[in-house]
């Protein structure tokens, strides 16, 4: 189908990674397929945003809406602590993605941040994040195994932007051994799993700052808060 001028860009921030195709192997700017398939059904065009430029200014402007993507741990000097044992972190895609949701909070862009996007959302206003969830919670169900995505029920706050997207109550899938443990300025958590754990963040007021900590992407039949960030898109483009 041909696009539509009126389709919103949505970027998605993405890994630089080592990675082996066809008969390459070399380090590549790559994101899970999901995304952007996710946008392409949601009525978006999406464009990947490598963390390999400093013109955050320049790359917001081009887009209509910011998705920051999964991946590795936040460095925890950023929030003034050590690194856990378990803590992997890429600190140039931490200098590229905090730049440009910086950019897209100071332009009023539609930012929708996915379990890691949660994250560097949070800590870039301030917060802190736990850095292991099995130290504190005696618990793997929020990353069950490597590669393998748990379930999480998350209950979401009335009238919060992501209950009017999702309802009062989602099951979802996830993929994350670090959490939130204080919460960035001016953020108001509106989700939570059973056992605490703040799965949902937001920014009050009519823009479109949305932070989860589970992996929308990962299902394919529920693109609800895709369809709501290119609407969102749409709407302030």
């Amino acid at each position: 189908m041909a696009s539509n001028v009126s389709e919103p860009l949505i970027g998605l921030t993405s890994y630089l990674e080592p990675a082996k195709f066809l008969v390459w192997e070399t380090e590549a700017a790559l994101l899970h397929r999901v995304y952007v398939d996710g946008i392409v059904a949601a009525g978006g065009v999406p464009v990947l945003l490598p963390p390999v430029s400093g013109a955050h200014d320049r790359l917001v402007s081009a887009v209509d809406g910011l998705v920051l993507a999964g991946g590795a741990d936040v460095d925890p000097a950023r929030y003034g602590q050590e690194q856990h044992a378990t803590t992997y972190t890429r600190p140039n895609r931490d200098a590229f993605e905090f730049g440009v949701l910086r950019s897209a909070l100071d332009s009023g862009k539609p930012v929708l941040g996915v379990c890691r996007g949660l994250q560097v959302l949070s800590v870039a206003l301030g917060g802190t994040l736990a850095q292991h969830l099995p130290d504190t919670l005696d618990s793997a169900d929020h990353q069950p195994a490597p590669g393998i995505f748990g379930t999480t029920t998350v209950r979401l706050a009335e009238g919060s932007r992501v209950a009017s997207i999702l309802g009062a109550e989602t099951k979802v899938p996830c993929y994350h051994h670090q959490a939130i443990d204080k919460l960035g300025d001016g953020l108001v958590p509106v989700g939570w799993a059973a056992d605490g754990t703040i799965e949902a963040a937001e920014l009050p007021g009519d823009g479109f700052v949305l932070g989860i900590q589970w992996h929308p992407e990962q299902n394919p039949d529920d693109i609800r808060l895709f369809e709501a960030l290119v609407k969102a898109a749409k709407e302030t483009k």
